[in-house]
């Protein structure tokens, strides 16, 4: 039975969104934390290891059954790919170009969702005040970060465009979750798909990198970091990401996620002690505008 869908973003979905784009913008810096005892694609890979077991012991509880014919392997399959893509693309993408500057263009991927959920679900259109929030929300990202743009170089190039490339990777898998049999399955068995596909693919992937692996004795700051990745991010925010795609309009919550590196800036600053832009007051004011002028009735 396919799930109810909302044609409008309610309160719920509103303080969820909030809640998930603040929890991974935390996840930023643990991600930071762990890479200091665990290569970055490795720890993706180990994230999701543990996070897919996790979600197995859940299905079982719960009665939910993940192995089922229900015409939704093709999808998955492809999701779970993208979703390691994506992964695999951000982290390489990294070593050719900086974080501050891969954030602005690993964040056109709401235009992805937008654009492509334009032409296939009617009911997703934006109207030119919801673009121009789009816009405004992205232009937020530009304010606090764009001080790192300039001119790349040839190695820059390379990064811009993996992170480009990875952009689409993100957006591409919410539009083929939100038009395919994924969309009428259960959350669980999305996240399933996409965790034991990137389970599988990014440990070679880090290999075939040339990451380190497991760099000297990792102290318990780095597993802790890493376990937190696993139960909260991976596993609970991502399945609450899945229930909300499957009943809410997945360009107005994409446009939430604008909120993501501005929550990860303020928690680098609060937890690291790095650097906030002079920018970041007037980016949240765009990122709250263009959120409003994207969901508002």
């Amino acid at each position: 039975m396919s799930p109810q869908r909302h044609t409008h973003l309610d309160a719920l979905a509103m303080a969820l969104m909030m809640g998930l784009c603040a929890l991974w913008g935390l996840n930023q810096v643990a991600a930071k934390v762990a890479n200091a005892g665990i290569s970055p694609v490795l720890q993706a890979g180990l994230r999701s290891a543990g996070s897919v077991l996790l979600l197995l012991v859940w299905c079982r509880f719960r009665g939910v059954r993940l192995f089922d014919a229900d015409g939704s392997l093709a999808a998955g399959l492809a999701a779970g790919a993208m979703f390691s893509a994506e992964f695999a693309l951000i982290y390489w993408g990294l070593e050719f170009t900086p974080a501050s500057r891969a954030v602005v263009f690993l964040y056109t991927a709401p235009f992805v969702v937008a654009l492509c959920l334009h032409w296939l679900v009617p009911a997703e259109r934006l109207n030119r005040m919801q673009s121009l929030g789009l816009i405004a929300a992205f232009g937020g990202i530009l304010l606090a970060f764009g001080d790192n743009l300039s001119l790349p170089d040839g190695r820059q190039m390379i990064g811009d465009a993996m992170l480009l490339a990875a952009a689409v990777m993100w957006g591409g898998t919410t539009v083929l979750i939100r038009t395919s049999r994924l969309s009428s399955v259960r959350p669980s068995k999305t996240l399933f798909y996409q965790l034991g596909v990137s389970a599988l693919v990014l440990p070679p992937a880090s290999l075939l990198l040339g990451e380190t692996g497991i760099i000297g004795q990792p102290s318990t700051l780095v597993w802790v970091s890493l376990a937190g990745q696993i139960v909260v991010v991976a596993f609970a925010s991502y399945l609450t990401w899945f229930w909300l795609i499957s009943r809410y309009p997945a360009t107005r919550l994409s446009a939430f996620s604008f909120l993501t590196p501005l929550f990860g800036m303020m928690f680098g600053a609060w937890l690291l002690g790095e650097r906030i832009t002079w920018g970041l007051g007037g980016a949240m004011a765009l990122v709250a505008a263009g959120i409003w002028l994207v969901n508002r009735k």
